[in-house]
């Protein structure tokens, strides 16, 4: 295989929680790689075959399921939001674990069965399914941040986004209200690259090893 293999990782958070695993797995990136003042988003490996890009989470499940990207590392929220057929998510890693819930202001009432409901949320899809099954239908305002304010500033009466701790929707006078979906980071490959370049099965073996090391541990 002439072509280096392309590893997607996300930035912040469960990348510092994947470094290690990464590391059991065989897939270890360059030193430049750790250089905070590095703006560099491609980097080159160990394993001399592969390179990993360092990419926003979201964009992550993008690369890998339009090939660009043979495999990655993304929460199991962003897989279930896309719904890539292309995109296969064979193994739970066990790491980056939060909720994607419902969050509306302390005390707020509805008044009654509502029909019709404005929600802030970067996840759409998992929005609208969501309340769609309790027979609401969500208009969903798309922001990417600060998802807390809006319903203080009149832009939705619910927020849906990740919760870990709880603190930050307490902090904004929030309380979560309903759960989604458990979220936890996982192992993510292109399904035709599965089937077509044997190290991307190998590369999900070493991923599988890795986390049955970490249980023996």
């Amino acid at each position: 295989m002439s072509k280096p293999l392309t590893f997607a990782v996300p930035k912040g958070r469960i990348l510092d929680e994947a470094l290690p695993l990464m590391a059991r797995a065989g897939v270890v990136p360059e030193a430049e790689f750790h250089d905070k003042n590095s703006r560099a988003l491609s980097f080159a490996c160990e394993q001399a075959d592969m390179r990993i890009i360092r990419v926003r989470a979201f964009d992550v499940a993008t690369f890998v399921a339009h090939g660009a990207a043979q495999a990655g590392i993304v929460g199991s929220d962003v897989v279930e939001e896309f719904a890539f057929s292309d995109l296969y998510a064979p193994v739970d890693l066990d790491i980056g674990h939060c909720r994607l819930s419902v969050a509306e202001p302390v005390g707020q009432k509805d008044g009654g069965p509502v029909s019709h409901l404005r929600v802030a949320s970067k996840y759409p899809n998992l929005t609208r399914r969501h309340f769609e099954g309790m027979g609401i239908q969500a208009e969903v305002v798309k922001l990417n941040g600060a998802m807390e304010l809006a319903p203080g500033l009149g832009l939705a009466s619910r927020i849906v986004d990740l919760v870990s701790t709880g603190r930050t929707l307490k902090d904004n006078g929030l309380e979560e209200t309903s759960v989604i979906l458990p979220v936890s980071a996982r192992l993510i490959v292109n399904r035709a690259a599965l089937k077509t370049d044997p190290r991307v099965g190998a590369l999900v073996d070493a991923f599988r090893a890795a986390m049955g090391a970490k249980d023996a541990a």
